[in-house]
């Protein structure tokens, strides 16, 4: 029996649509992008800027204000401390939650060595954020208001449009991980008056290794220190040998994502209430997170008297998830339920299960009734 995959917040396939269209680039059309004196390199450049042109469209911005690079966490590093430097004068002030991924709490971490000053607010059982809260923390040192769009492991979604206001209006700079979100849910850069906003194209069935880091040019104009120099490329935010295949795939990805959003929202959810609502019938599951703004692929599941992590030993048939493939490694539990209020033991018992495009109803029923075999067995 082939394994039923459920773990889509980690990872996606490369839709098949975009692989065809990264492969000439990889043989015959091989040109570097930076190539200014023959054909090979304006072929290059020319499918980079279309590349630019529909990821822009995605995220509701102009292509000017896409900066290309290897992923999000590359895309929150910049940010973060390019606005560290780029501020200095300004201020020296964070302000982040306590369920962020680690790749921001990490490079937070990391400026604090060096002097950067940083909050975290806290969330209730929902996941979600105080706003009042957070105008409590905002000081006159203040430069960035760190919120993730939709939270990976819970899917719980911010009010995100009113943190923006309120960033706008205190003149901070707004950096939202909308790595989950993008394909998932329409997001506007705009709308929500973001300043920096990051891209991942693997989690929309583009390929690995490519992502993107939105950069504000007018209300509100951010301005970052770039990260990596040695040639100027990306307007002088990102220098490097652009990854014209992965940029062509992340193009592509984002065209076909945005051509079918309505659809993956309506199938998606109808599969995440299969698996949310046996759970709760046969286990006595409960669902951790916001129940009213989340994600439509995802839900995290805790099982009382169960180790999550013991499930997954037992079942190889189902692959899921205790939380972020990017914190999998660790042995200590999940920072984003702990945050949310749930103890050590809810946490070892709660489980991610992120649906996908290539899931079927069957699938879902069939996984579900092997989950429940194997928790009977456990309990």
């Amino acid at each position: 029996m082939s394994t039923i995959y459920l773990d889509y917040n980690s990872t996606t396939p490369v839709h098949s649509d975009v692989l065809s269209q990264m492969l000439p680039w990889f043989t015959e059309r091989f040109g570097n992008a930076s190539s200014k004196t023959h054909q090979y390199g304006w072929e290059a450049a020319a499918a980079v800027e279309l590349a630019r042109e529909q990821v822009a469209s995605f995220a509701g911005c102009e292509p000017s204000e896409i900066v290309f690079t290897s992923g999000a966490t590359e895309s929150i590093n910049l940010a973060i401390k390019g606005v560290y430097r780029a501020y200095k004068n300004e201020g020296n002030h964070f302000i982040a939650c306590t369920t962020e991924h680690k790749a921001v709490l990490d490079s937070l971490k990391d400026l604090q060595k060096t002097g950067a000053q940083v909050d975290l607010l806290n969330v209730n059982r929902d996941g979600r954020i105080d706003l009042d809260e957070l105008r409590k923390l905002i000081r006159d040192e203040t430069i960035m208001v760190c919120i993730m769009m939709a939270n990976n492991e819970t899917g719980t979604i911010q009010d995100v449009a009113s943190i923006g206001e309120l960033c706008l209006e205190k003149n901070i700079v707004f950096l939202s991980d909308t790595t989950q979100a993008f394909g998932k849910i329409r997001v506007d850069v705009k709308e929500n008056k973001f300043g920096l906003a990051c891209l991942s194209s693997h989690k929309f069935y583009g390929p690995k290794g490519v992502g993107a880091l939105y950069m504000s040019r007018k209300n509100p104009r951010v301005k970052i220190h770039p990260q990596l120099t040695g040639g100027g490329h990306e307007n002088g935010f990102r220098s490097g040998t652009l990854n014209v295949p992965g940029i062509v795939g992340m193009g592509a990805a984002a065209k076909i994502a945005s051509d079918n959003l309505w659809d993956y929202g309506i199938n998606t959810s109808r599969l995440r209430t299969i698996i949310e609502q046996s759970f709760e019938l046969h286990c006595g599951g409960r669902i951790n997170g916001y129940m009213k703004h989340r994600l439509p692929n995802t839900t995290n599941v805790l099982i009382p008297g169960i180790k999550a992590e013991q499930l997954i030993k037992l079942v190889n048939t189902v692959a899921f998830s205790t939380g972020s493939a990017c914190t999998s490694a660790l042995p200590e539990p999940s920072h984003v339920l702990k945050a949310m209020g749930l103890t050590d033991d809810e946490v070892y018992s709660s489980m991610r299960f992120s649906v996908g495009l290539e899931n079927t109803q069957e699938e879902i029923l069939n996984a579900v009734a092997i989950l429940i075999e194997a928790i009977k067995k456990m309990s």
